[in-house]
Formats: structure tokens, sequence, C-alpha cells
């Protein structure tokens, strides 16, 4: 996955938080996600919605390639649809115009709920350390520079374990994997790290 946020400009951007946040679009992307293709009338029947409306925000998502067209699977008004590999990073939230910024706050915000309900189901299901549902919470010194190369190895991990789209071994699960770095409050009348 390639991440072309570094060559989007403030308005294209602000465009795909405002997509990204809408919840019809979040739960087309969600259904191809988990079932790989659809076209609007299946959507429309999943998700309870007119076809018509499916249609228009299929359009929408192909038109910021959050998805593409499956060829060999359309024909006539019939359009099948998949999604597409996607990394987002979002730029430093003081280069960010006010606009931007309200539309990626309303993204995160949305995502914070859907992060704070698997990491629910994630104890709930939790069975022991052989189980699908695993939690870990850690903490460790780290410099900016540790912290970062920590971050792109975490990476590598996920390229070299998990599977693409087309290539899913059989007995495998899509996996919902979470990662968050933030470093301890600072010393307010020192202004350095709390501790060492």
């Amino acid at each position: 996955m390639t991440d072309g946020m570094s060559e989007m400009t403030s308005l294209e951007r602000t465009a795909l938080y405002k997509s990204l946040g809408n919840p019809l679009r979040r739960r087309i992307l969600d259904y191809l996600g988990r079932h790989g293709e659809a076209n609007s009338t299946v959507l429309a029947r999943e998700l309870g919605e007119s076809s018509g409306t499916t249609s228009y925000h299929l359009r929408k998502l192909a038109e910021q390639k959050l998805i593409e067209e499956i060829p060999e699977k359309s024909g006539g008004r019939e359009r099948w649809w998949r999604s597409l590999p996607f990394s987002h990073t979002t730029p430093d939230p003081a280069t960010m115009t006010q606009e931007e910024y309200a539309a990626a706050e309303h993204l995160a915000l949305l995502k914070i709920e859907v992060d704070t309900r698997l990491f629910r189901r994630a104890h709930q299901e939790y069975r022991g350390p052989q189980g699908w549902a695993q939690v870990q919470r850690t903490g460790a010194w780290m410099t900016k520079s540790d912290l970062h190369d920590f971050v792109r190895a975490y990476q590598e991990l996920l390229d070299r374990y998990g599977h693409p789209d087309d290539d899913v071994p059989e007995g495998a699960r899509r996996v919902n994997l979470r990662f968050y770095a933030a470093p301890d409050a600072v010393d307010e009348q020192n202004g350095g790290p709390v501790g060492r």
C-alpha cells in the first residue's frame, strides 16, 4: 500500500475526510472490505438503502480512488466494485486549514467510536494467549527516532504476516489491528519528560 496523502492538496484531503466521515460510505467500504465485491443492488439489499443511493455513493468513492470497478463482472447498467488498497497518514494539524482540520477531527471521532467497540470486543472475546482475540498493553522509554523506527518495523511485520485479498489462505480471518503511541505527559515545571 502506498500513502498518496503527501501529494494531495488541502482541498482534496478535506473532501476525502468528509467522504470517509459519511456513515453510508463507511458502511459500503466496510462491506467491500469484508466481502470483496458488490454492486449497488447487493449493497442496497444488505444496507437497507435504495440502489440509486448506493450507486451514487459508489461513484463518489470511485472518484476518490477508494474503490474501483471490476470490468470482467460489469456489463450494461450492472457495475461491480471492489475496494482498493489504501494507506492514510494525516498531516500535522498545524499545517491544516480550519475546514480540513474540522473534517479530520470529525472522522477521528468516528474512528475512536469504532476502535472503542473493538477494544471492548477484544477483552470480551479473549480466550488466552492461543485465542483469536489478543490484547497487549505496555510502555517503554524511547527517543523520537526509536519510536519512528518502531512504527516502520510494525508496518513491516504487518506486510510480512498479512495476506493480500487475492491470496487469502484457508482458515484465515480478517483481523482488526490498531496501533497507538502516546508519550507520557511532560513535566509542566521543567518542560521535560516526567521521570528520568
